[in-house]
Protein backbone atom coordinates (compact mmCIF):
# COMPACT_ATOMS: atom_id res chain seq x y z
CA UNK A 1 0.00 0.00 0.00
CA UNK A 2 1.25 3.46 -0.87
CA UNK A 3 1.98 5.22 2.42
CA UNK A 4 1.26 8.61 0.87
CA UNK A 5 -2.39 7.53 0.45
CA UNK A 6 -2.88 7.50 4.22
CA UNK A 7 -4.17 10.76 5.55
CA UNK A 8 -3.79 11.62 9.24
CA UNK A 9 -6.87 11.83 11.39
CA UNK A 10 -7.74 15.48 11.81
CA UNK A 11 -8.31 16.40 15.42
CA UNK A 12 -9.87 19.65 14.26
CA UNK A 13 -12.70 17.69 12.61
CA UNK A 14 -13.73 16.45 16.05
CA UNK A 15 -13.52 19.99 17.37
CA UNK A 16 -15.67 21.23 14.48
CA UNK A 17 -18.32 18.56 15.12
CA UNK A 18 -18.26 19.41 18.83
CA UNK A 19 -18.60 23.11 18.00
CA UNK A 20 -21.69 22.52 15.82
CA UNK A 21 -23.35 20.27 18.40
CA UNK A 22 -22.66 22.70 21.25
CA UNK A 23 -24.18 25.55 19.24
CA UNK A 24 -27.26 23.44 18.60
CA UNK A 25 -27.65 22.41 22.23
CA UNK A 26 -27.00 25.81 23.78
CA UNK A 27 -29.21 27.73 21.34
CA UNK A 28 -31.99 25.17 21.85
CA UNK A 29 -32.37 26.42 25.41
CA UNK A 30 -31.20 23.16 26.98
CA UNK A 31 -29.10 25.23 29.41
CA UNK A 32 -30.22 28.28 31.35
CA UNK A 33 -28.43 31.63 30.96
CA UNK A 34 -25.49 31.71 33.34
CA UNK A 35 -25.55 27.92 33.89
CA UNK A 36 -22.15 26.34 34.51
CA UNK A 37 -21.00 23.74 31.99
CA UNK A 38 -18.94 20.74 33.07
CA UNK A 39 -16.16 19.92 30.62
CA UNK A 40 -15.95 16.33 31.81
CA UNK A 41 -19.70 15.83 31.42
CA UNK A 42 -19.78 17.43 27.98
CA UNK A 43 -16.82 15.30 26.83
CA UNK A 44 -18.60 12.18 28.07
CA UNK A 45 -21.86 13.09 26.33
CA UNK A 46 -20.11 13.90 23.06
CA UNK A 47 -17.88 10.84 23.26
CA UNK A 48 -14.66 12.80 22.74
CA UNK A 49 -11.60 13.74 24.75
CA UNK A 50 -11.19 17.13 26.40
CA UNK A 51 -8.74 18.34 23.73
CA UNK A 52 -11.22 18.89 20.87
CA UNK A 53 -13.90 19.89 23.37
CA UNK A 54 -11.74 22.70 24.74
CA UNK A 55 -11.00 23.82 21.20
CA UNK A 56 -14.73 24.00 20.48
CA UNK A 57 -15.45 25.84 23.74
CA UNK A 58 -12.63 28.25 22.94
CA UNK A 59 -14.38 29.16 19.69
CA UNK A 60 -17.61 29.74 21.61
CA UNK A 61 -16.08 32.09 24.20
CA UNK A 62 -17.60 35.54 23.84
CA UNK A 63 -20.23 34.08 21.54
CA UNK A 64 -22.28 31.65 23.60
CA UNK A 65 -20.15 30.97 26.68
CA UNK A 66 -17.93 32.89 29.09
CA UNK A 67 -14.93 31.63 31.05
CA UNK A 68 -14.25 32.92 34.56
CA UNK A 69 -11.10 32.05 36.53
CA UNK A 70 -11.74 29.51 39.32
CA UNK A 71 -15.37 29.19 38.18
CA UNK A 72 -15.09 27.78 34.67
CA UNK A 73 -17.37 27.90 31.64
CA UNK A 74 -20.88 29.28 31.82
CA UNK A 75 -23.59 29.89 29.25
CA UNK A 76 -23.55 33.56 28.36
CA UNK A 77 -26.17 35.68 30.09
CA UNK A 78 -27.55 38.97 28.79
CA UNK A 79 -29.44 41.75 30.47
CA UNK A 80 -32.62 42.78 28.60
CA UNK A 81 -31.00 46.02 27.43
CA UNK A 82 -28.10 44.06 25.91
CA UNK A 83 -30.53 41.79 24.06
CA UNK A 84 -32.39 44.84 22.78
CA UNK A 85 -29.14 46.36 21.50
CA UNK A 86 -28.18 43.12 19.76
CA UNK A 87 -31.48 43.06 17.90
CA UNK A 88 -31.19 46.74 16.96
CA UNK A 89 -27.77 46.08 15.45
CA UNK A 90 -29.13 43.02 13.70
CA UNK A 91 -32.11 44.95 12.30
CA UNK A 92 -29.85 47.53 10.65
CA UNK A 93 -27.29 45.05 9.31
CA UNK A 94 -29.68 42.33 8.17
CA UNK A 95 -31.97 44.91 6.64
CA UNK A 96 -29.04 46.00 4.47
CA UNK A 97 -28.14 42.37 3.76
CA UNK A 98 -31.68 41.71 2.48
CA UNK A 99 -31.51 44.85 0.31
CA UNK A 100 -28.26 43.69 -1.28
CA UNK A 101 -29.48 40.10 -1.61
CA UNK A 102 -32.49 41.27 -3.65
CA UNK A 103 -30.04 42.29 -6.36
CA UNK A 104 -27.21 39.80 -5.92
CA UNK A 105 -28.76 36.40 -5.04
CA UNK A 106 -28.81 34.01 -7.96
CA UNK A 107 -32.00 32.31 -9.15
CA UNK A 108 -30.60 29.01 -7.84
CA UNK A 109 -30.00 30.51 -4.40
CA UNK A 110 -33.54 31.89 -4.25
CA UNK A 111 -34.89 28.49 -5.32
CA UNK A 112 -32.86 26.93 -2.50
CA UNK A 113 -34.30 29.49 -0.07
CA UNK A 114 -37.81 28.61 -1.23
CA UNK A 115 -37.11 24.89 -0.74
CA UNK A 116 -35.78 25.64 2.75
CA UNK A 117 -38.99 27.43 3.70
CA UNK A 118 -41.05 24.57 2.26
CA UNK A 119 -39.14 22.26 4.59
CA UNK A 120 -39.63 24.61 7.55
CA UNK A 121 -43.33 24.72 6.79
CA UNK A 122 -43.59 21.00 7.44
CA UNK A 123 -42.34 21.38 11.03
CA UNK A 124 -44.93 20.15 13.48
CA UNK A 125 -43.77 22.73 16.05
CA UNK A 126 -44.61 25.61 13.70
CA UNK A 127 -48.04 24.18 12.94
CA UNK A 128 -48.66 23.78 16.67
CA UNK A 129 -47.31 27.27 17.35
CA UNK A 130 -44.72 25.92 19.78
CA UNK A 131 -41.37 26.96 18.24
CA UNK A 132 -39.51 27.63 15.00
CA UNK A 133 -36.36 25.52 14.69
CA UNK A 134 -33.70 26.29 12.12
CA UNK A 135 -30.45 24.57 11.32
CA UNK A 136 -26.99 26.07 11.44
CA UNK A 137 -25.26 27.68 8.49
CA UNK A 138 -26.76 26.92 5.10
CA UNK A 139 -29.90 25.48 6.74
CA UNK A 140 -30.63 28.85 8.37
CA UNK A 141 -32.87 31.27 6.42
CA UNK A 142 -31.05 34.37 7.69
CA UNK A 143 -27.60 32.88 7.13
CA UNK A 144 -28.47 32.14 3.49
CA UNK A 145 -29.59 35.73 2.87
CA UNK A 146 -26.49 37.18 4.52
CA UNK A 147 -24.29 34.99 2.31
CA UNK A 148 -26.39 35.93 -0.72
CA UNK A 149 -25.75 39.64 -0.07
CA UNK A 150 -22.19 39.15 -1.38
CA UNK A 151 -20.73 41.63 1.11
CA UNK A 152 -17.76 40.33 3.06
CA UNK A 153 -17.88 43.11 5.68
CA UNK A 154 -21.52 42.36 6.48
CA UNK A 155 -20.75 38.66 6.69
CA UNK A 156 -17.95 39.23 9.18
CA UNK A 157 -20.12 41.50 11.33
CA UNK A 158 -23.20 39.27 11.28
CA UNK A 159 -21.82 35.76 11.14
CA UNK A 160 -19.34 36.02 13.98
CA UNK A 161 -20.54 36.60 17.54
CA UNK A 162 -23.83 38.36 16.70
CA UNK A 163 -25.12 35.37 14.73
CA UNK A 164 -24.54 32.88 17.55
CA UNK A 165 -25.78 35.13 20.31
CA UNK A 166 -28.97 35.92 18.46
CA UNK A 167 -29.64 32.26 17.72
CA UNK A 168 -29.88 31.87 21.49
CA UNK A 169 -32.71 34.39 21.63
CA UNK A 170 -34.40 33.68 18.30
CA UNK A 171 -35.59 30.25 19.38
CA UNK A 172 -36.74 31.52 22.77
CA UNK A 173 -38.63 34.34 21.05
CA UNK A 174 -40.31 31.85 18.72
CA UNK A 175 -41.83 30.01 21.69
CA UNK A 176 -43.96 33.04 22.57
CA UNK A 177 -47.65 32.42 21.76
CA UNK A 178 -48.28 32.89 18.04
CA UNK A 179 -44.69 33.89 17.25
CA UNK A 180 -43.58 30.72 15.41
CA UNK A 181 -46.31 30.98 12.79
CA UNK A 182 -45.92 34.76 12.52
CA UNK A 183 -42.14 34.44 12.01
CA UNK A 184 -42.66 31.82 9.33
CA UNK A 185 -45.13 34.11 7.56
CA UNK A 186 -42.63 36.98 7.76
CA UNK A 187 -39.97 34.76 6.21
CA UNK A 188 -42.30 34.09 3.29
CA UNK A 189 -42.82 37.84 2.87
CA UNK A 190 -39.06 38.38 2.76
CA UNK A 191 -38.74 35.61 0.18
CA UNK A 192 -41.46 37.23 -1.92
CA UNK A 193 -39.53 40.51 -1.93
CA UNK A 194 -36.36 38.70 -2.99
CA UNK A 195 -38.20 36.86 -5.76
CA UNK A 196 -39.55 40.17 -7.07
CA UNK A 197 -36.04 41.69 -6.86
CA UNK A 198 -37.37 44.60 -4.81
CA UNK A 199 -34.59 45.94 -2.55
CA UNK A 200 -36.85 48.40 -0.69
CA UNK A 201 -39.43 45.71 0.10
CA UNK A 202 -36.73 43.18 1.07
CA UNK A 203 -35.14 45.59 3.54
CA UNK A 204 -38.50 46.70 4.92
CA UNK A 205 -39.76 43.13 5.42
CA UNK A 206 -36.51 42.08 7.10
CA UNK A 207 -36.48 45.07 9.44
CA UNK A 208 -40.11 44.50 10.43
CA UNK A 209 -39.41 40.81 11.02
CA UNK A 210 -36.46 41.54 13.31
CA UNK A 211 -38.32 44.26 15.21
CA UNK A 212 -41.06 41.74 15.96
CA UNK A 213 -38.45 39.19 17.02
CA UNK A 214 -36.89 41.75 19.37
CA UNK A 215 -40.20 42.47 21.08
CA UNK A 216 -40.88 38.75 21.51
CA UNK A 217 -37.36 38.06 22.80
CA UNK A 218 -37.73 40.78 25.43
CA UNK A 219 -41.14 39.42 26.40
CA UNK A 220 -39.62 35.95 26.74
CA UNK A 221 -36.84 37.29 29.00
CA UNK A 222 -39.39 39.09 31.15
CA UNK A 223 -41.36 35.88 31.50
CA UNK A 224 -38.23 33.97 32.53
CA UNK A 225 -37.40 36.61 35.15
CA UNK A 226 -40.93 36.55 36.56
CA UNK A 227 -40.94 32.76 36.80
CA UNK A 228 -37.54 32.82 38.49
CA UNK A 229 -38.73 35.37 41.05
CA UNK A 230 -41.88 33.35 41.70
CA UNK A 231 -39.80 30.22 42.24
CA UNK A 232 -37.53 32.03 44.69
CA UNK A 233 -40.54 33.27 46.66
CA UNK A 234 -41.95 29.74 46.91
CA UNK A 235 -38.56 28.47 48.07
Amino acid sequence: MNATAIEPIALTSLAEEAFVKLVQVITSGAYSPGQRLSESELARQLGISRGPLREALGRLEGRLVTRTPRIGIRVIDFRPEEVSQLFLVREALEGMAARLAADSMTAAEIDSLRAMLDQHGRQADISAGEAYHQGIGDDDFHFAIIKGARCEHLQRLLLDEVYYQLRLHRLRASTQPGRAQAAFGEHKEILGALVSRNPDAAEGCMRRHIRNARLNALSSLQGLAERSEAGQRRA
